[in-house]
């Protein structure tokens, strides 16, 4: 009966829409003819839509397996608003009481529910699935069906256990949906879901309102959000971090500085959650902060921004994130902020897991980088992966295609990748093709004798990120793939058979260069970041001039960074100041009044308005423990029991006692170093410092030499600007 109904009809009638999107009534009908039917559609295609609207018309309900509690809300409230009766559409999760079940189920019984939207942990409970063999289902609907996959972002185990539960519950067709899968996911789920003969259908994955950018991170982070988002004043955005911890941290400086931001995670009381999200939905609050536990098929269209504090664990998860940016066609930034040092914290989070899965993880993690360490167009890497090709030159919607670096030929290279492959028998990932061009005797290379080959060594005029590009740009070009079983083994296509017999040009574009930052305390050196170097050099000769006179070294009045810092917000006052990471109020008092008077004079001259709201303000839950490091000092307790008793190691609390005093703030640490210290070591250090232009601990060790500790230096450089600054 269903297949001659007039989908148009239905789709006006239940939905108000006069046009079908996309594939969407291709898929529709492959489902009413009761068929198994696989759909990649990325985030914003109207995936809803293609079991939506058959339930409506099917007999019998439809039972939707939903990851999230949130996305089932959304999606029931959805379904009620374009139907006259309530019980047409219902959820059953962990969060209903007994009685809201007992509805549930009746409502089901009447056969007013056509939609019942589970989570798979509620539908492999026996009671449910006893209570579901009574019921007639019309189909099954796996949604975010990447899920099932180990190879996804979101690996869950309970998913790979819905087939078994089908197959006692009843057979009926089922739908598959997904925003992102590569070729090897999509394997996977349709192996685990017994559906192999389902038809597929795949959109493209292009969103060309989408812009790109990936971008070094710095100490200046934060700094850098708040810029970006009052340039962006009253738009929508999310901001996705890893940790629940940096997702409150970062909603609290947001809030500091005057942004109406709110934080999502997955262990915030669900009342506060809820709230969270719908004021978003209902544009009460403008940023969300959240983990990826936030925005899973929620449908608000006009994002305008979607923001990765931390580099995302999989492609597939940065994909389907700034997938939520710019759903109505309208405008999509999708920043992301990338250090290595962040990879490397993820790769640790993984040890102690099975040792397949953190192969799999890792593999995933080289595939986040490769893409934010390229220079090519974002958007031919991310299509890519994701097995389509984009043929554009320039897409002139990504950072690397506005900028676009310059074309180095790499022919030869190209062709020593491709030996080397040929000579390990293609049995090898990128990074060990690399160590055997590089002449690296690793462990491994000389356990399969390959030091032995003609090829080892063969790439030593190259440094490592070179190679990387060869390889990341030959597998986009098609002369190399990845097996997709053995996930990461390099293989050589017909193409680069066909290449090496006769080579021809091979132009790349060498990867980006992100400088790791530099850790130095407390703050970091260098004018690179100052706005106006034109001021940043004033304010270095106004402070040499003051420490001529004052005779003390000019690192003690400020640092660089917090030169760098004026030279980019313009503080004009002693109150504006202190906003300036580095001083602090004794600080700002005691040399504060001519550097101020300077930034006015310079500002006025030159007619620049001064960017006010670029003072980060810090929020005070920081400060906290710098109180009570201060207290416990002026009461004498020893460093080192200061420490244990903070959780912290030795040289973190010097970390937070050098923030104290180059902020300005006095501390007497002397009964601690007359108890460990030799007076003559001290008075040496302390003589090094008065004499020196430099407050580095490095440069003070190559000129004091191996019989004075790195924590001596520190302690009585902390003594040294306590004194001769505060």
């Amino acid at each position: 009966m269903t297949e001659n109904i007039n989908l148009t009809d239905a789709l006006k009638k239940y939905f108000g829409f006069d046009t079908f999107k996309g594939n969407q009534e291709a898929i529709i009908r492959n489902l009413l003819a009761g068929n198994d039917t696989f759909v990649l559609m990325p985030t914003g295609g109207g995936k809803s839509l293609c079991y939506q609207l058959p339930s409506l018309i099917m007999d019998g309900t439809a039972i939707v397996i939903s990851p999230l509690i949130a996305l089932m809300k959304n999606q029931v409230d959805a379904m009620r608003n374009f139907s006259e009766e309530d019980g047409v559409a219902h959820f059953i999760n962990s969060s209903l009481n007994k009685s809201a079940i007992d509805q549930v189920k009746s409502d089901i019984l009447k056969g007013k529910t056509k939609l019942l939207y589970v989570a798979p942990e509620s539908l492999t409970k026996e009671e449910n699935v006893d209570f579901l063999r009574g019921v007639k289902i019309s189909f099954y609907a796996v949604d975010e069906a990447h899920c099932i996959s180990e190879w996804g972002h979101d690996f869950r185990p309970e998913y790979r256990r819905i087939r078994p539960i089908i197959n006692e519950i009843g057979k009926a067709p089922v739908i598959a949906l997904t925003a992102t899968a590569t070729p090897k996911v999509r394997m996977d789920i349709q192996k685990n879901l017994g559906m192999q003969g389902a038809q597929e259908f795949k959109s493209s994955f292009n969103r060309p309102n989408l812009y790109y950018e990936v971008r070094s991170k710095t100490n200046n982070i934060d700094r850098d959000i708040i810029k970006f988002i009052k340039s962006h004043s009253g738009k929508s955005g999310i901001i996705y971090c890893l940790s629940r911890k940096k997702v409150e941290e970062l909603a609290e400086v947001l809030q500091a500085n005057g942004i109406n931001a709110r934080a999502y995670h997955a262990g915030m009381d669900s009342t506060t959650r809820t709230a969270n999200q719908d004021g978003f939905l209902k544009e009460d609050i403008d940023v969300i902060v959240a983990t990826i536990a936030f925005g899973m098929g929620i449908d608000k269209p006009d994002v305008r921004f979607v923001i990765h504090y931390d580099i995302p664990k999989s492609l597939e998860g940065y994909y389907q994130e700034t997938g939520r940016a710019g759903r109505d066609g309208g405008e999509g930034r999708c920043i992301t902020f990338y250090s290595n040092k962040d990879l490397q914290k993820l790769e640790k989070f993984m040890q102690g897991k099975p040792v397949a899965e953190q192969e799999i993880g890792k593999q995933l993690l080289l595939e986040t980088a490769a893409y934010a360490e390229s220079s090519i167009c974002r958007r031919k890497s991310l299509l890519h992966y994701f097995g389509e090709e984009y043929t554009e030159e320039n897409c002139g919607n990504c950072d690397n295609c506005l900028n676009p670096k310059k074309q180095v030929e790499a022919q030869d290279s190209l062709c020593a990748v491709i030996e080397a492959i040929i000579a390990v028998k293609e049995n090898f990932k990128a990074d060990y093709i690399i160590d055997v061009l590089l002449g690296k005797e690793t462990s491994e290379v000389l356990a399969h004798k390959h030091e032995e080959l003609e090829v080892f060594g063969s790439g030593m005029g190259e440094e490592e990120k070179v190679w990387n590009a060869v390889i990341r740009q030959a597998l986009i070009a098609g002369y190399l793939s990845k097996d997709v079983e053995n996930y990461g083994l390099l293989k050589v296509t017909t193409e680069g058979h066909k290449f090496l017999k006769k080579p021809k040009s091979f132009k790349i574009v060498e990867d980006n260069d992100f400088e790791e930052e530099e850790e130095e305390t407390p703050l970091r050196g260098g004018a690179s970041c100052a706005v106006d170097p034109v001021l940043y050099s004033m304010l270095k000769d106004l402070r040499k001039k003051l420490s001529k006179k004052l005779d003390v070294p000019p690192y003690v009045i400020f640092q660089d960074p917090s030169l760098e810092a004026m030279a980019t917000i313009y503080p004009v006052t002693l109150e504006e100041l202190q906003n300036i990471p580095g001083v602090g109020a004794g600080k700002a008092k005691r040399y504060g009044q001519e550097f101020c008077v300077l930034i006015k004079k310079h500002c006025e001259e030159n007619e620049i308005e001064r960017p006010e709201d670029l003072r980060v303000r810090t929020v005070a839950n920081k400060s906290k423990i710098k109180v009570s490091i201060i207290q416990a000092i002026d009461r004498k307790v020893a460093l080192d029991d200061i420490a244990v008793s903070k959780g912290l190691e030795f040289g973190e609390l010097l970390d937070e006692v050098e923030a104290i005093v180059y902020s300005g703030t006095k501390l007497n640490i002397d009964y601690f170093l007359e108890e460990i210290m030799d007076e003559d070591h001290l008075e040496d250090i302390y003589d090094y410092f008065k004499e020196s232009t430099t407050d580095k601990i490095d440069d003070a060790m190559d000129e004091l030499g191996d019989e004075y500790t790195e924590d001596e230096i520190r302690l009585v450089r902390i003594k040294f600007i306590s004194e001769m600054a505060n």
